[in-house]
């Protein structure tokens, strides 16, 4: 039913999927970019259902006490965090990823839908300490995509591999261009 539900939704808007996500990859982090609107979690959840790509998300805890939003955003695939307990989000996602065989964790790196010239690093901490490959979930507004790029695979050397992945980023159209990858 979710499966056809998305299949309908980008019908509707016009979207297509394009690429596949590699079955042979159980774990890695999913960076869900360029994100500009609160559009980009409908276009890319429903791609994921599509691809048959179970993708989870971090979310506060608190977001989830709400009877029946809070089922609903579990069911889209939150798992809650404990924010209030000062821990690391990123030693949170590397037990995560230790505790599950398969786990697909989406983040989005910018943090937030305004122009980011500097992307947070805890993605790229969290795929280098649980030794997981970082994939390129994208959506491209001017082609009306929504896709899976290639693997990249954490080097350590972080300003490396960041520019690696921004310039890739930097070939897709955000819904606000202006606050996109530059």
């Amino acid at each position: 039913m979710t499966k056809f539900l998305s299949h309908l939704i980008l019908k509707f808007f016009g979207w297509k999927v394009v690429g596949r996500f590699p079955k042979e990859v159980p774990k890695c982090v999913m960076i869900a970019a360029p994100h500009t609107s609160n559009w980009d979690f409908l276009f890319a959840r429903c791609a994921f259902y599509i691809m048959g790509v179970d993708v989870r998300f971090t979310i506060k805890k608190e977001a989830l006490s709400w009877p029946i939003v809070g089922s609903w955003i579990k069911y889209m695939g939150a798992l809650p965090v404990d924010r209030s307990k000062n821990n690391s989000l990123v030693q949170t996602m590397v037990d995560i990823f230790n505790q599950n065989e398969k786990m697909v964790i989406m983040i989005t790196p910018e943090g937030t839908r305004k122009y980011q010239p500097r992307w947070r690093r805890g993605f790229y901490h969290a795929a280098l300490g649980a030794n997981v490959p970082i994939s390129l979930g994208y959506l491209d507004y001017a082609k009306k995509e929504a896709g899976v790029g290639p693997m990249v695979y954490p080097s350590g050397n972080i300003e490396k591999d960041l520019e690696e992945i921004q310039a890739f980023y930097r070939t897709k159209t955000a819904k606000f261009p202006e606050n996109g990858v530059r």
